[in-house]
């Protein structure tokens, strides 16, 4: 069976974004990864920069056509059958995250060794940094994975699914715990302690909140492993050196076999 590479990395909204997202795809371009998912692209075009640079990714999903529903896109060198966007339910505290419309883009992607589902996803964040049961945020991020355990469990077990991206909890917390045994899922990274977010001096120690969690088809294996990537500066079409990223990105490679 060949290896399937997937990337999930959140872009940074934020920022020389421009000059930043056209570095990305140019990065990606050079890379052998087959399926790439995003979070924070925002605006669709933000996706024509991203695209641009990166020509060999000639399948690509995101809703929208301004604002990108949840700011989320999937790019893949292999065909997207279908693919939809399924929005978190708005619970308080009010926020500006309102405005991106946290939710899951569901895709199957139609890999040589057959139909992957892959969600690609962004959850609230935690603005305490608290994820104990009792914290304001912490139940916004439980009405969230209940939704998400709901997409998971709608994929036939006849299909394997991937799902990614920027969840903000920390591997080993409660709530991630609760709803990768909820909805059957397996952490590619498992027991790696390396930060996904790039340490600042307020935030010297910051935990994994970027992932890659997997289910296998039914009378499957879904096995591989995973590492972080483009953790240095890069150099810009200017000529300035600069960070792709406040994250890191997440590669995985999974193999499929009977």
């Amino acid at each position: 069976m060949k290896a399937l590479r997937l990337l999930t990395m959140n872009t940074l909204f934020t920022g020389d974004v421009p000059a930043r997202l056209r570095a990305l795809g140019a990065a990606l371009e050079r890379s052998d990864h087959d399926i790439v998912c995003l979070q924070e692209v925002m605006f669709r075009r933000n996706v024509r920069l991203i695209r641009r640079a990166a020509p060999s990714y000639r399948h690509f999903a995101c809703s929208g056509t301004v604002l990108l529903k949840g700011g989320l896109v999937l790019l893949s060198r292999w065909p997207i059958s279908r693919s939809r966007f399924v929005r978190y339910p708005m619970t308080g505290p009010v926020r500006g995250e309102f405005f991106m419309r946290k939710g899951a883009q569901v895709a199957s992607v139609a890999t040589p060794d057959g139909e992957l589902v892959v969600v690609n996803t962004h959850l609230s964040a935690n603005r305490d940094d608290d994820w104990s049961p009792a914290n304001r945020y912490t139940r916004i991020a439980e009405a969230e994975l209940a939704r998400l355990t709901e997409l998971v469990a709608g994929v036939g077990p006849s299909l394997p699914v991937a799902v990614v991206g920027d969840l903000n909890l920390p591997r080993g917390s409660a709530p991630f715990d609760a709803f990768l045994a909820a909805a059957g899922l397996r952490d590619v990274l498992a027991g790696d302690t390396r930060p996904t977010y790039r340490p600042t001096p307020r935030w010297p120690s910051p935990p994994a909140l970027d992932h890659v969690l997997v289910r296998a088809a039914a009378g499957e294996t879904l096995t591989g492993g995973a590492d972080l990537v483009f953790q240095d500066e890069v150099t810009l079409d200017d000529g300035r050196r600069a960070y792709l990223s406040d994250h890191y990105g997440v590669r995985a490679r999974l193999i499929r076999s009977t």
